[in-house]
C-alpha cells in the first residue's frame, strides 16, 4: 500500500535501501531483542561500540548513529513506551517516538526512512492502536516538513501489512 509520501513493505528493514532506518531500542541503546538485536548485528560491533558512547535515550526520544554495515547511511534509534494498559502516557510517547525520529531525520538531511513497529513486540502495545498512531503522527508532521520524503512502515507479517495498509486507507 502507498499513501503518497508514506507506503508499507512486509520484508527485513535490515535489508531496506533508504537513508536511515528506526531502530526500535531499548534505553540502553545497547542493543536487545527483536529489531534492535537484528539492526545491532547487521550493522557489527561498530554499532554498539558507538551507541556506548551516547549515555542511552530516555522513551519517547531519538538519538541518531551511523549505519555501519547496513545498507542504510543513518540508524535512528528510539525507545518505545512499554504498555500498561494504555492510562500511563503510552500514546503519546509512542507518538514522540515518530515525531522524535522524523525531526531528527530531517536535520540529518534524510531523504527515505524505515520504522518499525514500534513497541509492538515484547513491549506488549497493541498493534492497530499503535499503527493508527504511527500513522497520524507521520501525517502530521510531514504536513509540517519537507524530509523527510518517503517513509516505509515496515511490516513484519501479513497480518501486520493488511492492518497497516486498511489504516492507510481510511479504513477502521
Amino acid at each position: 500500500m502507498n499513501d503518497g509520501r508514506i507506503s508499507v513493505k512486509v520484508g527485513d528493514i535490515t535489508l531496506q535501501k533508504v537513508d536511515a532506518i528506526v531502530n526500535a531500542a531499548n534505553s540502553s541503546l545497547l542493543g536487545g531483542g527483536g529489531v534492535d538485536g537484528a539492526i545491532h548485528r547487521a550493522a557489527g560491533p561498530e554499532l554498539t561500540a558507538h551507541c556506548a558512547t551516547l549515555g542511552g535515550c530516555p522513551t519517547g526520544e531519538a538519538r541518531i548513529t551511523p549505519g555501519f554495515r547496513l545498507p542504510a547511511r543513518y540508524v535512528i534509534h528510539t525507545v518505545g513506551p512499554l504498555w500498561r494498559g494504555g492510562s500511563y502516557g503510552e500514546a503519546a510517547l509512542l507518538a514522540d517516538c515518530y515525531r522524535n525520529s522524523l525531526k531528527l531525520a530531517a536535520a540529518h538531511g534524510v531523504r527515505t526512512i524505515a520504522f518499525p513497529a514500534i513497541s509492538c513486540g515484547i513491549y506488549g502495545y497493541p498493534a492497530e492502536e499503535a499503527m493508527r498512531i504511527a500513522v497520524a503522527t507521520c501525517r502530521a508532521v510531514q504536513a509540517e516538513q519537507e524530509l523527510p520524503e518517503e517513509i516505509l512502515l515496515m511490516a513484519f507479517d501479513q497480518r501486520m501489512n493488511s492492518l497497516l495498509s486498511e489504516i492507510l486507507r481510511g479504513g477502521d
